[in-house]
C-alpha cells in the first residue's frame, strides 16, 4: 500500500500552521483510496469500472498507457492498487424524495496538507475510490486552493446506491456479452468509417476532433409494431423507432455528407435500420470568446425503424475499443 502523505516540499508559515490544524482535528486520519480500471462495454459503449485487485499489472499499465496524455514517457510502473492519503473528510447528507427511488446524496469535501499527485497523474481510464463507513466516493473538481494556505481540497458526491452496478468488485458474474441499451445505439456505434463514435454522456476526457455522439432521446422511442412477436426460441421481436441525434466536433461539409450517404447506404445494405424522416446536416453555434472562433460542429437527425431483437444480433458482432481483457479471479 502506497502511503502519499510524507512529501519533501517546504511549506508556507500559514501553510504548516494549517495542516497541522488539519492533522488536529482529522485525529491525522489516513483514508484508502483503491484503484478502478474503466471497461467499456464492447457491445453498446456502456462504461464500468473495475477494481484493480481483480486484473493483472499487464492490464493496468496498458490502461494507464493508452490514457496518457502527461508530455513525455508512457507510465513507467504501475499505480498503487492501494494507496494511503492523510487528510481531513467531510461530509454532509441530503435524503431527497424522488419518483423513482428514495436517496441519501452524500457531499463529500476531503482536505489535504499536500496535493496528491497521483489524482493529476492518473489517465482517463483509471480512478481512485475511498470508502468510509460504507459510503464509497471521489472527486470530481479540486477548488478553493490559495497557495498561502498551501491546503488542497477535493470534492464530490459519493456514489449514489443506483451506480453501484458500474463498480464492478467481482467477474464471475459479469457478462460481456449482454447489451445495457434497449435502443438502436449498437448500430451506430459501429458507422465508425470516418471517425471514433461515442454514445452520448460517456465521451472520454478531452478527446480531440474529428468525433462524433450518440444521443438517442428516451423519451422519443416509440413502438410501430401494437405487440412483439415471440419466437419458437422465446426471441422478442418488435418493430419500434428510435429519434437520433448525432453530433460531429471537427467535421468540414464534404465528410458530413459522406456520413450521411454512408448512413443510407448502410440501411439499404442491412435492413438492420429504416431511415424514417428526410435528415438535413445543420451547423452549430458553440464559440469560445477567449480565441474568438467557432466550434467545427454540425448535427443531423435521423428517425430511424428497427428490430429490438435483432439490435442485440448487430451487438454481438460488435467490436469497439476496450482498454482492458479480463479473467475471472473470484
Amino acid at each position: 500500500m502506497a502511503n502519499v502523505f510524507e512529501t519533501t516540499g517546504a511549506k508556507t508559515e500559514l501553510g504548516s500552521g494549517l495542516s497541522d490544524g488539519v492533522a488536529t482535528i482529522s485525529l491525522s486520519q489516513q483514508i484508502n483510496f483503491t484503484l478502478y480500471v474503466k471497461l467499456v462495454l464492447p457491445i453498446d459503449g456502456s462504461v464500468f469500472w473495475v477494481n484493480g485487485a481483480l486484473l493483472t499489472d499487464s492490464a493496468i499499465f496498458n490502461a494507464s498507457q493508452y490514457g496518457q496524455i502527461v508530455v513525455g514517457k508512457p507510465f513507467s510502473a504501475i499505480p498503487a492498487r492501494v494507496m494511503q492519503i492523510a487528510g481531513s473528510l467531510h461530509y454532509s447528507t441530503e435524503i431527497r424524495q424522488l419518483e423513482d427511488r428514495t436517496a441519501s446524496v452524500n457531499q463529500v469535501l476531503f482536505t489535504a496538507s499536500q496535493e496528491i499527485q497521483d489524482f493529476n497523474l492518473i489517465s482517463p481510464n483509471l480512478m481512485y475510490v475511498a470508502k468510509l463507513d460504507e459510503i464509497q466516493f471521489g472527486f470530481t473538481r479540486r477548488s478553493n486552493f490559495y497557495k498561502q494556505a498551501d491546503l488542497f481540497h477535493y470534492s464530490g458526491d459519493a456514489l449514489y446506491s443506483i451506480m453501484t452496478t458500474q463498480l464492478v468488485e467481482s467477474m464471475t458474474e459479469f457478462d460481456l456479452t449482454d447489451p445495457v441499451v434497449s435502443s438502436s445505439l449498437p448500430v451506430w456505434l459501429t458507422l465508425n468509417k470516418f471517425f471514433p463514435v461515442y454514445p452520448s454522456y460517456l465521451v472520454g476526457q478531452n478527446i480531440l476532433p474529428p468525433y462524433a455522439v450518440i444521443d438517442i432521446d428516451p423519451n422519443a422511442t416509440i413502438a410501430l409494431q401494437s405487440a412483439p412477436l415471440i419466437a419458437a426460441d422465446s426471441s422478442h421481436y418488435q418493430l419500434v423507432a428510435d429519434t437520433v441525434k448525432i453530433t460531429m466536433y471537427g467535421v468540414r461539409n464534404s465528410t458530413a455528407m459522406e456520413f450521411h450517404d454512408y448512413v443510407n447506404q448502410y440501411s439499404l445494405l442491412t435492413d438492420n435500420i429504416g431511415v424514417m424522416n428526410m435528415p438535413v446536416t445543420r451547423d452549430e453555434k458553440l464559440t469560445q470568446a477567449e480565441f474568438g472562433v467557432i466550434a467545427m460542429k454540425k448535427t443531423i437527425t435521423f428517425q430511424v425503424s428497427y428490430y429490438q431483437q435483432n439490435i442485440l444480433e448487430v451487438a454481438q458482432k460488435l467490436f469497439t475499443s476496450v482498454f482492458i481483457s479480463v479473467t475471472p479471479t473470484h
